[in-house]
């Protein structure tokens, strides 16, 4: 009998503690699903990655279908295309498909980056590198138009470098394919190049990081999430829930050890060892690449068509209030 009894009693308490995991698989069904298609998958976006590994997004309702566009033209297209609910890539997109008439404008709701994330890595080390190093070279480069090329270009103006008559600057190299093409081709002195490739290409003995494109370059509006007036108009709880999780994440950065991010963000990078992590995270951490909150302030986004009026890829100059919105931002940053 008091066997009888105490199997009776296991079996409830056992019945109980299973309740969690069932409520928990239902609240799992419910969660509202966003494809989310990023620029590139890079360690420089490490808050939104804590965010997704954290369980931020989950935490607000939303399940996050991650995909990467390679390249903030491909974004766009999703985005418009309504393959992605929202993008996540350089503001001047936005402003590209503005000037080409967007019937229903994309429109930036929270920035993650305020400064640029890539390196000038050089063939050979060193250490008493200046811009000027760079005139009667070729140089690797990015997309004409594109947030990473038009930044490398601003800082050789700044630098009193003329981009177009000083050095030359190959374009020609499909996002993501400069750091093969630099160690397949010697014809190139330097390459600009994203984390982790400009890491990998030291370790490898191919290259050295003579410059960061950030700290030069001085505070400029990197990378933001959009979507389209229309999906914002019908969907403003979701934007705010992604908003609010990565609030979350922003937070999380500020509050952390570079080794304690690359720790909670290592498996989104499998194919990085967690020494290498921390070192990129590391360099990220001390140029201040990540802002505090979301928002996305007005004189940013006049820095930023100051650039692209200097790169000669404005029309004219947009209202920032058609092409911003930082309602989002404030009250994520207020919770």
């Amino acid at each position: 009998m008091k066997k009888k009894f105490i199997a009776a009693a296991l079996a409830a308490v056992l019945a109980v503690s299973a309740l969690p995991a069932a409520v928990s698989a239902e609240e799992k069904e419910e969660l509202t699903e966003v494809t989310l298609n990023e620029v590139a998958h890079s360690i420089f976006y490490a808050p939104q990655y804590v965010a997704i590994e954290e369980g931020y997004f989950e935490e607000e309702g939303l399940k996050i279908d991650l995909v990467n566009g390679f390249g903030a033209d491909k974004v766009m297209t999703a985005v418009i295309s309504g393959e992605a609910d929202i993008g996540f890539m350089g503001a001047e997109a936005s402003v590209y498909a503005y000037q080409e008439g967007a019937t229903d404008p994309v429109v930036n709701f929270a920035q993650l980056t305020q400064r640029a994330g890539n390196f000038l890595v050089a063939r050979e080390e060193m250490p008493d590198f200046q811009w000027s190093d760079l005139k009667g070279k070729k140089v690797l480069g990015g997309r004409k138009g594109g947030m990473p090329e038009m930044v490398f270009e601003y800082i050789l103006r700044k630098n009193g470098i003329d981009p177009q008559k000083d050095l030359t600057i190959d374009q020609s190299i499909d996002f993501g394919s400069t750091a093969a093409a630099f160690t397949g081709d010697d014809s190139a002195e330097f390459t600009v190049e994203f984390e982790p490739s400009a890491t990998a290409l030291e370790q490898e003995g191919a290259g050295y990081v003579v410059a960061s494109l950030g700290v030069d370059s001085g505070y400029v509006p990197y990378t933001s999430y959009s979507a389209k007036t229309s999906y914002m108009e019908e969907h403003p709880e979701v934007i705010q829930k992604f908003t609010n999780g990565l609030q979350k994440g922003m937070e999380y950065v500020q509050t952390h050890t570079p080794a304690e991010i690359a720790a909670v963000i290592a498996p989104q990078f499998p194919e990085t060892d967690l020494e290498t992590i921390t070192t990129i995270v590391t360099r990220y951490y001390e140029q201040d690449t990540w802002k505090e909150n979301l928002v996305f302030e007005k004189e940013s986004f006049e820095l930023l068509q100051d650039i692209l009026e200097e790169s000669g890829e404005l029309k004219e100059r947009v209202d920032y209030d058609k092409l911003v919105t930082t309602a989002y931002a404030q009250k994520a940053a207020e919770k």
